[in-house]
């Protein structure tokens, strides 16, 4: 799943690539891609984009035309991804099983393509007037990596908070951008326990989450920067030392990389890292054994 840092590098990206180029068509090929039909995506025919932001994991493409300012907001889901393609293919993208979900064409040939892989199709792409306009986007907290989010921040959103911290920290709700593979990543960083609960952080625990999610995010945006859509996923892959190593040694001390596995996704962690020498318990069977 594009999490922060992917996001962050597509966004700067397309800046390089989109901004003052003129749209021939935005084209949806898989039907339940375009969640918004108020203005139609036809608004954006011949406008400029003009910027390219990020809300969490959400793309924000804007572009100036006939219909004014519109807003392209795309989040990637979980198995959601951009291809650049300079040139486009010729010929119209057609509707079927693969993994096309929707094309971007430019005047000048060149654009992209959103494909997603597998059978459950989440990848979303909203066609807006404001980027408050997307429910998603709208229920956002703070970007970890903002310049105004300090220490002090972070602890007050904690603060009310009575759940286990690997959950808080995948809630978009709460701090955004952060997904299944960075907290893996940001808790090993802390020496944290991943079923730790939010009310037992002390001060200096909840200071070292905080130093370790900023330092997790910023070193995986630096390893990012400069790098084409293309390169990322297997960047991104390159860079993590806990999550999806199963069975590898860490990093740090040596120990094997655990898993707990869920219904529908999977955690990894390091024991003498994170919980003192003690493998967590199944998590459809038992709690964090202490």
């Amino acid at each position: 799943m594009p999490e922060l840092p992917e996001v962050e590098a597509l966004r700067e990206f397309l800046g390089a690539h989109l901004v003052g180029k003129e749209i021939a068509r935005v084209l949806p090929v898989a039907i339940s891609v375009l969640k918004t039909y108020d203005p139609p995506l036809t608004a954006v025919e011949g406008a400029e984009f003009t910027a390219v932001g990020r809300h969490g994991k959400f793309l924000d493409l804007a572009t100036t035309g006939a219909a004014g300012e519109l807003h392209l907001l795309i989040h990637l889901a979980r198995a959601g991804w951009l291809r650049w393609q300079d040139p486009l293919p010729s010929g119209p993208p057609k509707p079927g099983k693969g993994p096309l979900a929707l094309r971007t064409a430019l005047t000048g040939g060149d654009g992209f393509d959103l494909t997603e892989a597998g059978t459950t199709k989440r990848l979303a792409v909203h066609l807006v007037r404001h980027p408050q306009d997307v429910p998603g986007v709208a229920r956002l907290g703070p970007d970890p990596l903002a310049e105004d989010f300090g220490p002090e921040e972070f602890a007050a959103l904690l603060a009310g908070e009575r759940r286990q911290i690997k959950g808080a920290l995948r809630d978009q709700r709460l701090i955004a951008g952060i997904g299944n593979a960075y907290s893996d990543e940001i808790l090993h960083a802390a020496r944290m326990s991943p079923f730790k609960p939010t009310g037992n952080l002390t001060p200096e625990e909840t200071t070292a989450l905080y130093t370790a999610m900023r330092t997790t995010l910023g070193e995986a945006v630096e390893r990012a920067h400069g790098l084409a859509a293309g390169k990322l996923k297997a960047e991104k892959k390159s860079g993590l030392r806990v999550h999806a190593r199963t069975g590898e040694p860490c990093p740090v001390c040596g120990d094997v990389i655990r898993e707990v596995s869920f219904s529908d996704s999977s955690l990894q962690y390091c024991p003498t890292c994170q919980t003192g020498g003690k493998p967590l318990a199944d998590r459809r069977m038992s709690k964090l054994l202490k």
